[in-house]
């Protein structure tokens, strides 16, 4: 399997997976051209692509959905509510109905070699999922806009190879900075955003022998720092009850407005 971020951040998301057999985005809040740039560093362009899959319908992550169902017809695949919310946006344009393929929770999708789980997170959208990606004896999960996690999100996660966690804000940073209150208070409710902590903390939960690398994602440009994400991640792991250490692995933070390291699995 082949792990991306083309872009990862509070303004915009698109991360590519894929196997030797099949292509596919998760999300795409970034413009269609900036989508076949990222492509074109994978020798790839939006013609292989087998399918986009959304995780909720916030302009972050659906911004290029237009654009890009209109040049190639790549099968779209979301929550049904949350397809309805994305067809209840103006700003995308005319796309075609049968574009959009409903999917369910925790009910696995199959897509050429690729096995497909989305489960449910806590965010402030219509239906919002994280999914999980299983090909060639490897998985791979991306769960970023979770205010919170569980028990269930941490069983989601449990055996992956590599994933992509919400690192979004720092603390202190957000509860200071330029933000409204009602933002703030938004952003550090159950239904808003991880913070570096949390993250480090869920990240402890879901380490395994097999776990290679790790992206710390979604970072939020005015609230937190890549260095600082990196730091609190890393000293949360080391602080845990669990056998695992930071520099058991690889933590990467995820580039906000360019390709981050390709990871092969």
């Amino acid at each position: 399997m082949r792990f991306a971020p083309i872009a990862s951040g509070s303004s915009g998301n698109c991360i590519y997976v894929g196997s030797n057999n099949t292509h596919l985005l998760v999300d795409v809040g970034i413009s269609g051209k900036r989508v076949d740039e990222g492509l074109k560093n994978l020798d790839l362009t939006g013609q292989d692509i087998d399918g986009i899959l959304i995780t909720h319908e916030h302009v972050d992550h659906i911004g290029g959905l237009g654009v890009l169902c209109r040049k190639y017809s790549i099968p779209v695949y979301a929550t049904r509510d949350t397809i309805l919310a994305i067809k209840s946006y103006n700003y995308l344009g005319k796309v075609e109905d049968d574009i959009f393929h409903p999917i369910a929770p925790d009910v696995d999708l199959k897509i050429k070699d690729m096995t497909i789980k989305a489960f449910r997170i806590n965010h402030d959208a219509s239906d919002p999922v994280a999914y999980t990606f299983c090909a060639d004896g490897k998985k791979i999960a991306i769960a970023t806009d979770m205010g919170t996690y569980s028990e269930y999100t941490v069983e989601n996660l449990k055996g992956m190879d590599s994933l992509l966690i919400e690192a979004n804000h720092d603390v202190r940073m957000l509860q200071v900075g330029p933000y409204p209150y009602p933002l703030k208070q938004r952003i550090l409710s159950d239904s808003g955003h991880l913070s570096n902590e949390l993250s480090g903390r869920l990240i402890s939960s879901i380490l395994n022998d097999n776990i290679d690398n790790i992206f710390l994602g979604h970072l939020s440009k005015e609230n937190n720092l890549p260095e600082l994400a990196y730091e609190t991640v890393r000293v949360e792991i080391d602080m845990s009850d669990n056998k695992y250490r930071s520099n058991d692995f690889k933590i990467m933070v995820a580039k906000r407005d360019q390709m981050s390291q390709v990871v092969n699995l």
